[in-house]
């Protein structure tokens, strides 16, 4: 097999493959025998066509089947023959066949950049004390009997700071709705019934709360906003809002005992011991988590530090695609708006390119730490994978599987899977070094 490789700017390679004609010709006569044992041409009984007339006959369908079979394959050669490192595949054109049953095609590929990798065993990292603190699990439990809290109806007073206001409310700016100056943002914004509000300090919009202090049940206040220059909503951006109050119900909340009874509301069963061990096990938990994210963070940064390399164009532009369409998924789940996002289009595409770059010179350099290694995938690996992901989404293996294969998609989970090994590799071969918390301070009780 012939190769020559021509590099262009970009970090791309075009590589002109050529196969000699014996190689070729002995996959034809393959082929050409599976058409003829089957082939009903008219004058010959099945099978007894000669092979000039097979070869005429059905020329172009032997070469499709030719194609498939030879080029990815002496593509793959090709790159080992070269050793090149590709990072990408761009295309594969004009496959020809020569008279001499030779065939010859071009591939285009966008290969990967050249760095040195820095000493990558006995990375450094700082990592946090994952013991849990008492303090830390009576904050918990405190947030628990917030969220087990009572609302009580408090009569015959006016509303204090601290209590939870049922409103019914409707906002205007020089007479005109909001709901009509500004129809796409929040409906809190505009006004609401049966609305909820927690009476605090700068809760919910300028000022409001503060207004309403001493307000009777069934009264209307008119209750002033002055929205500052600066607010997200241009249309109500320095404006002046009117906002007609009527407070509805006044509500008091009542946080339960920490005893038994809190426990069997939370665990059913469990007495309020059991529950403070079960709060302690899982912030021990949530903490371990969290001490495996600063690893990878910080061994990431280090190898970001120590490792300097162009990335190429064409991939950065596709990753910038991707990571793009991702975060404008991601705001679109939250509520944002199509305009909202259109005001925000730079912003966006900036954070993008730098998530993009920032992945690609990651994953660059895991693949050279994986290459070096040895590290691999193999298929018990990717069929676990495969199970997970099945068993996540309550679906069968099978199911999963050819979903990825309809998606084209295995190999990005191989992918995932080698970059998460050499993240795994890098992690048990680091030099920890406890935080230690700061002597002479001492926790609230």
């Amino acid at each position: 097999m012939k190769v020559q490789v021509e590099r262009q700017p970009g970090f791309v390679s075009k590589l002109q493959i050529e196969l000699p004609p014996d190689e070729v010709s002995k996959e034809w006569e393959m082929i050409a025998n599976s058409f003829a044992r089957f082939a009903k041409i008219p004058g010959y009984r099945p099978g007894k066509a000669p092979r000039a007339v097979i070869d005429k006959r059905f020329r172009k369908e032997i070469q499709e089947e030719l194609t498939k079979k030879l080029v990815s394959k002496s593509y793959h050669q090709a790159v080992e023959q070269e050793q090149l490192r590709v990072a990408s595949l761009t295309n594969i054109e004009d496959i020809q066949f020569g008279e001499d049953k030779s065939m010859r095609f071009r591939a285009t590929v966008v290969t990967t950049p050249e760095f040195e990798l820095p000493d990558y065993m006995n990375i450094p990292v700082q990592l946090p004390d994952t013991k849990v603190s008492d303090a830390e699990v009576e904050a918990a439990l405190e947030r628990l009997r917030d969220q087990s809290a009572d609302f009580v109806n408090v009569p015959g007073r006016g509303l204090q700071t601290g209590d939870f206001a049922v409103l019914d409310f409707e906002g205007s700016v020089d007479g005109k709705p909001i709901s009509e100056i500004a129809p796409q943002v929040s409906k809190n914004l505009q006004g609401g019934r049966k609305f909820w509000l927690h009476l605090a300090p700068e809760n919910f919009l300028p000022k409001f709360c503060e207004q309403l202090v001493g307000q009777n049940r069934d009264k209307t206040r008119l209750v002033i906003v002055n929205f500052p220059d600066d607010f997200a909503v241009k249309e109500l951006a320095g404006k002046k809002a009117d906002y007609a109050v009527t407070l509805r119900e006044t509500k008091e909340k009542l946080l339960p005992p920490v005893d038994d009874a809190l426990a069997a509301k939370v665990a059913p069963g469990k007495t309020i011991v059991d529950l403070r061990h079960m709060i302690e096990h899982d912030i021990e938990h949530a903490k371990k988590h969290d001490v495996e994210r600063a690893k990878e963070s910080e061994i990431v940064k280090y190898l970001h530090e120590r490792t300097q390399f162009e990335l190429p164009p064409a991939l950065l532009q596709n990753e910038t695609r991707r990571a793009l369409a991702e975060l404008v998924q991601r705001n679109r789940e939250r509520g944002v708006t199509d305009d909202m996002l259109k005001e925000k289009e730079k912003e966006l595409i900036d954070g993008a390119a730098n998530l993009a770059a920032h992945r690609l010179k990651t994953n660059f350099i895991l693949h050279r730490i994986a290459e070096r290694e040895k590290i691999q995938v193999t298929k018990e690996d990717v069929d676990l994978r495969i199970r997970q992901e099945a068993a996540r989404y309550d679906i069968s293996p099978d199911k999963m599987r050819k979903e990825l294969q309809q998606q084209d998609a295995l190999n990005d989970v191989a992918e995932q899977i080698l970059l998460g090994k050499t993240l795994d590799f890098l992690k048990a071969n680091v030099s920890v070094e406890q935080i230690e918390k700061p002597t002479g301070v001492e926790e609230e009780s």
